[in-house]
């Protein structure tokens, strides 16, 4: 019997940057990415206080072209896509016939192109990359538009913080002080072409910045030298949570509903059908069963992902996110509960090591900037 070799781990561009900053690195999806620079809870401060930057070049990056090619895309997210203006982008989600959650992701509309065709980036999570598109493959007609798959081929920087955009303006030709939360715009970055969207994953200003890998690595260095602090994947975790930022694989996934997991503002039953939508109706008249909630704990003890949820002693969910939150000072947690039990202020208990520990179920999100 031959045994299983494990393929390599994939490598963003900047890998050699990160070895010569000393990053610690850790396998993620398939690749090999920092987990930290020069620690989690320095660079998530610096991030809240200034700015950071990340190598999300692993996410998944497809630009799409087609006549009326929002007309396809209605149907694969329960988002209404069509109130979108050239320039605006929707966060939203990838459904299964069951209103659960293939992914979460965002388009971005840039407008009409020189043939009069629509253009549209969706970036997606590195885990889901090739289920994404696959799946979305099959559900649109492949005769009326163009699927260019451009995750290899480009680099993804997200610049995050209330400085961020004070540190990336100069090396960016357009204006970015106008640009609002969730614009996106084209303009030269270095002296080349880059994709530019005031979009992140940290609860704090910043944008994320697409361009060729040559362009991408004077751009990092360039911020580095300029005083940017470099972050990897651990702050980045601990960011979005304080922030409650579903993570999927953990706090979403195909068994979850938008729904169920807070996300119902992403529900727009007031456009036409879409692949779920049966399922999402009759929740919406009847209710969920369970929902995503917030939890404070009470004490020095951290809640992980799948630590049992206790009421009455008996278990009644499970924690999808934990960790001690280096804004906060407390320990924070994503759970599901049943929804009889998710009102604020409710007071369950945490299974960790065998023993039960007080938690409460608190507002979402844990911390909100100052605007």
């Amino acid at each position: 019997m031959v045994p299983d070799i494990p393929l390599p781990l994939a490598r963003t561009p900047l890998f050699d940057v990160g070895i010569s900053l000393k990053a610690r690195m850790t396998e993620f999806s398939g690749w090999e990415m920092p987990v930290q620079y020069s620690g989690i809870t320095h660079e998530h401060q610096a991030v809240r206080s200034s700015a950071g930057m990340f190598d999300i070049s692993h996410m998944g990056k497809f630009l799409l072209t087609g006549d009326r090619l929002v007309d396809q895309l209605q149907r694969l997210v329960p988002s209404d896509l069509s109130r979108l203006q050239p320039g605006q982008a929707q966060y939203t989600v990838l459904l299964n016939a069951q209103a659960g959650i293939i992914d979460d992701l965002i388009f971005y509309y840039q407008g009409l192109d020189a043939a009069g065709q629509q253009r549209w980036f969706a970036i997606v999570n590195a885990a889901t990359l090739l289920k994404d598109k696959t799946w979305m493959l099959e559900q649109l007609d492949q005769s009326r538009l163009t699927f260019q798959d451009l995750s290899t081929t480009h680099v993804l920087l997200a610049v995050q913080g209330p400085d961020a955009v004070k540190q990336l303006q100069p090396f960016v030709q357009a204006d970015l002080a106008p640009v609002p939360a969730f614009g996106h715009l084209e303009s030269n970055v270095l002296g080349q072409p880059g994709f530019l969207a005031r979009t992140g994953y940290t609860g704090e200003d910043g944008f994320e910045v697409m361009v060729e890998p040559s362009v991408g690595i004077e751009l990092w260095r360039s911020l580095l030298n300029a005083g940017v602090t470099p972050c990897g994947l651990g702050a980045r975790d601990t960011l979005r949570l304080e922030a409650a930022m579903a993570l999927y694989g953990q706090d979403i996934d195909g068994t979850t509903t938008p729904l169920e997991a807070g996300l119902g503002w992403l529900v727009h039953l007031d456009k036409g059908d879409f692949i779920g939508r049966s399922v999402l109706e009759q929740q919406k008249q009847s209710g969920v069963q369970r929902r995503l909630v917030g939890l404070q704990m009470q004490g020095r003890n951290i809640a992980r992902h799948g630590y049992p949820v206790f009421h009455d002693g008996q278990p009644v969910g499970e924690v999808t996110s934990g960790t001690q939150s280096p804004t906060l000072g407390h320990a924070i947690a994503l759970a599901y509960v049943p929804a009889s039990l998710s009102k604020p202020g409710q007071a369950i208990d945490v299974e960790i090591r065998g023993k039960l520990y007080p938690a409460v179920v608190v507002k979402k999100p844990f911390y909100r900037r100052l605007r």
